[in-house]
């Protein structure tokens, strides 16, 4: 797909012109104020539609108008959500060249519109033997050029992200994502097992040691001259989870390759990250490796040592993300950075409590943590803090070790991060847990079922910012 800026979007070589309505008003459309308003009590909803052909009386085939609900209600990112639906309208059209003749908007709504458009038209059909080629090749669009353009980039790391979190694990092994970061030309470095023995990272390493594929420690490194600030931005990388030992039922492995979302996530940021051109350093940090049931697999019981000295007694081999985090949190503090954000598919717990709507998050600095929750909403991500509570640790103490990877069940989210917290020193950290939000069993608003790129536009979104 192609965003064309232009000066009118009243264009001939348009299949499509979409044109808005709010609730109590007319379009700007004759013929959809004729037909649509007048004849057919058209309201202009939220998200509602009404396509109407122009039987050669226009120089486009049809007219979409999609509803923008109250105009006191309406927002950014109301206006994106609407765009994917008329985005999707016309695909179903089979339309190729779309205008948007959007009025009445009291916001720039440049970046909303191409990311809601961008988001509408993704499709991850690369093992269908019979792609069916519904794309929109040309967006006809009146807006901000350079707010386009952004808004175009952050769209490709989302997509990048998605594409990537939607691969099965057969593809997206530790190997694999190690090769993809190596291809973004920036600093990187890959370890290997020997390397992360010599760091101490034994609870990174226990939890691979059951898998044929060999874990990769990877870091990638964004820098420019007289950096405002130092971020490390860390991915969960599972990239399968069995449960490991303590194995899943079937059904819940089926979507257990989406557990490296948050790998992907900084993937897809490092992917773009030198096209803006930040005054900030960045770090992407990902731990990658598979949680499989072997002869070599780890065992319940079993005390691992993390690369800060911390020994964890292991409760359940299936809470091995947080293992891996704890050496990659060790790591990225050492770095000496400003901030450390991670992300990660870590617990069923955060799904029971925010659902597929919402990320939970939480961290040791209530700054850094409502700047993420805000800019996420200025991005069209919901975050919603969680309690870093002490009291949580209480069920993960060890009578053996320094603490237990798992503990009791209620308010595991919380629990996983107090954990987390005990391998991040002298530094501003936030978790944030996309458990919900990464991977959709069905279509949710503007995204379709399957990867959503979760946290891509709030992490862009938030170095650009700095």
């Amino acid at each position: 797909m192609e965003i064309k800026v232009v000066e009118n979007t009243i264009v001939k070589e348009a299949d499509i012109l979409v044109v808005n309505q709010f609730e109590g008003e007319k379009t700007t459309n004759d013929l959809a104020n004729k037909y649509a308003v007048e004849e057919d009590n058209f309201k202009g909803k939220f998200g509602e539609t009404y396509l109407l052909p122009t039987y050669g009386n226009a120089p486009y085939r049809k007219v979409l108008v999609i509803g923008f609900g109250k105009k006191e209600e309406f927002c950014p990112n109301k206006l994106r959500e609407a765009v994917a639906k008329a985005i999707k309208k016309c695909s179903q059209m089979e339309a190729k060249k779309v205008a948007f003749d959007i009025k009445g908007v009291d916001f720039d709504y440049s970046e909303q519109l191409t990311m809601g458009a961008f988001i509408a038209d993704y499709k991850f059909d690369k093992y269908k033997s019979e792609k069916k080629d519904k794309h929109i090749q040309e967006v006809f669009v009146q807006a901000d050029e350079m707010k386009v353009r952004k808004a175009e980039k952050i769209a490709a790391a989302m997509t990048f992200a998605r594409n990537l979190a939607n691969e099965p694990a057969q593809f997206a092994t530790p190997t694999e994502l190690a090769s993809i970061a190596q291809d973004f030309g920036l600093e990187t470095k890959i370890y290997d097992r020997e390397e992360c023995e010599k760091m101490g990272m034994g609870a990174f390493l226990a939890v691979g040691r059951g898998s044929d594929e060999e874990p990769k420690f990877i870091h990638m490194k964004y820098t420019c001259d007289n950096p405002k600030k130092r971020i490390a931005i860390i991915g969960k990388g599972i990239c399968f989870d069995s449960g490991g030992l303590d194995i899943k039922p079937a059904s819940s492995m089926l979507t257990m390759k989406d557990d490296m979302s948050g790998a992907a996530c900084i993937l897809g940021v490092m992917s773009i990250i030198k096209e803006f051109n930040p005054q900030v350093e960045v770090h992407g940090i990902i731990a990658a490796c598979e949680n499989m049931p072997s002869g070599k697999a780890y065992k319940p019981g079993d005390i691992l040592t993390a690369m800060n000295g911390k020994t964890i007694e292991i409760d359940n081999t299936d809470a091995e993300g947080r293992l891996t985090l704890a050496d990659a949190l060790c790591y990225a503090c050492e770095l000496k950075v400003d901030e450390v954000i991670d992300l990660a598919t870590l617990t069923g717990a955060c799904m029971v409590a925010l659902g597929s709507h919402a990320a939970g998050i939480m961290g040791n600095d209530e700054t850094l943590v409502h700047n993420l929750i805000d800019t996420a909403k200025r991005n069209g991500e919901k975050f919603w803090e969680l309690p870093l509570w002490e009291e949580y640790f209480d069920s993960l103490k060890s009578e053996v070790a320094d603490m237990k990877n798992s503990g009791a069940r209620w308010g595991g989210a919380s629990a996983a991060g107090v954990f987390l917290q005990k391998f991040v020193k002298d530094v501003k950290w936030a978790h944030i847990d996309i458990a919900g939000t990464a991977f959709l069993d069905k279509p949710q608003k503007e995204l379709i079922a399957g990867a959503s790129g979760a946290g891509v536009r709030t992490l862009l979104g938030y170095i650009l910012e700095q």
